[in-house]
């Protein structure tokens, strides 16, 4: 009998090749091939198949039915909470919460009468009891098990009553029979996936799979993965700060890069019913460098403080330090402050950081993260009370950005009295805030110019 042979698969992208390779030919990526041992070949069903009904376009449509986990924050990302028959990827890095969170939602559906079991293939039985002892939901009827075999686990789950909810810590260490590899391998996570999402589309059950991270922030493992379930959700966070994101980056049943907010206690997860008031609640608005963004995070408006610093370099290169935003962008802005607005920024160096651990990517807060380097680089505080959004062109044109009305009623409602916002896009815009609308970044240069001599006068 011939031996089978080994192939090799990628962890990015799921490719197989039949040799080693330093480049994936799929997606182009380098050393993600890995060899595994080939995939046992699964039954096939004898005969045709089934024709399937076919359906117009047209129709009467429902919004699908909701589990809430009585967490609103965790409701609001999943878009009103779970859908039976759904899969849910959740990643994170290793100790940010993932494993508090999932085990305060399961005891909090289970107290509203769903039955819930929560599979972990990390931790004991008495490790998750001490935890849940911890957080105070010990009395919650979540039924426990300690398994990786995924053929056992769905036969565990398919003895008893209907399931509800399924959690299932973490992905990586499940196994299965259909595949000689070692668990965490593509093939295993893959064919785990798949088997476990298979179970939840037939039995209407909420299957939630914990997913690792790599140094790089992504779900380890395939990315067929992450098109295989139906939302797949990221909790990020600092360890040098108590405040949690819980990020939707997919969702096939509510809006995407939706967030949730939370605040990590010694009882566990606490929601943070206005973000936007924790975020800017210590900020001092007397010192030169600091700008308040009022950015948007899905449906959700959120004001944070960005802060700048710029200070004489004696380096032959100035340095560029930033936390909590792009880098490449902070270039492309100083550049268009040196050109368009004669603002010298090369001997100096400057240190931008986003406050309370918030990564920013949206181009609208191009006008905060200027108004901080502005402020500092004049040594003039930003005017109090006054919030900025807007994308700064190459040419030091201010774009519009959408949804400029939820900005500012959300700075209005936190006594918020004065907005710099993009004089384009924003004729409709009803608020009770003095608005400055600028139409480019020398505007806003003079505008700091004139405050200076205001304040020297």
């Amino acid at each position: 009998m011939a031996k089978a042979k080994s192939q090799f698969v990628c962890a990015n992208c799921g490719a197989v090749a039949s040799r080693w390779q330093g480049r994936c030919d799929a997606c182009g990526e380098w050393n993600t091939l890995q060899e595994e041992g080939p995939a046992l070949p699964a039954a096939t069903a004898a005969g045709r198949g089934v024709v399937v009904s076919l359906h117009a376009l047209s129709g009467k449509t429902e919004s699908p039915p909701r589990l809430e986990s009585g967490i609103a924050e965790l409701d609001r990302v999943t878009g009103g909470g779970f859908v039976p028959a759904s899969a849910l990827l959740v990643g994170g890095d290793p100790g940010i919460g993932k494993s508090t969170l999932l085990l305060q939602s399961a005891a909090a559906l289970a107290a509203c009468g769903r039955r819930v079991v929560y599979v972990s293939g990390e931790e004991a039985v008495d490790q998750v009891r001490l935890r849940a002892e911890r957080l105070g939901v010990a009395s919650a009827p979540v039924e426990l098990a300690a398994e990786t075999h995924v053929e056992d686990i769905l036969a565990t789950l398919k003895a008893g009553p209907r399931v509800d909810i399924v959690i299932v810590d973490s992905v990586q260490t499940m196994w299965t029979d259909l595949a000689e590899s070692a668990p965490g391998t593509v093939t295993q996570v893959r064919l785990a996936a798949q088997n476990l999402i298979r179970f939840a589309k037939a039995t209407g059950a909420v299957v939630i799979l914990v997913g690792h991270v790599t140094k790089d922030g992504q779900i380890a493992g395939p990315r067929v993965v992450e098109h295989m379930v139906d939302a797949v959700l990221y909790f990020e966070g600092d360890a040098g700060h108590r405040f949690r994101l819980l990020r939707a980056v997919k969702n096939r049943f509510g809006p995407a890069a939706e967030i949730g907010v939370f605040e990590m206690t010694g009882d566990g997860l606490k929601e943070v019913a206005n973000p936007s008031d924790l975020f800017i609640g210590e900020r001092e608005a007397h010192n030169p460098g600091t700008a308040i963004f009022a950015g948007m995070e899905g449906t959700r408006p959120l004001l944070v403080e960005v802060q700048a610093l710029v200070s004489a370099s004696g380096l032959a290169t100035p340095r560029r330090a930033v936390v909590g935003w792009d880098p490449s962008r902070l270039a492309m802005l100083l550049a268009v402050l040196e050109a368009r607005c004669g603002l010298a920024f090369g001997p100096f160096d400057v240190y931008l950081n986003v406050a309370g651990g918030l990564r920013l990517a949206e181009p609208a807060a191009d006008l905060a993260v200027a108004a901080a380097l502005i402020s500092s680089r004049l040594g003039v505080a930003s005017p109090p009370e006054t919030i900025y959004f807007g994308e700064v062109s190459l040419s030091g044109t201010i774009r519009a950005v959408p949804q400029a009305a939820a900005r500012l009623k959300e700075a209005e409602k936190l006594g918020f009295r004065k907005a710099f916002l993009p004089a384009a896009g924003s004729d409709d815009a009803k608020t009770g805030l003095a608005l400055d609308k600028i139409a480019s970044l020398t505007d806003m240069v003079a505008a700091f110019a004139a405050r200076a001599e205001a304040i020297a006068g």
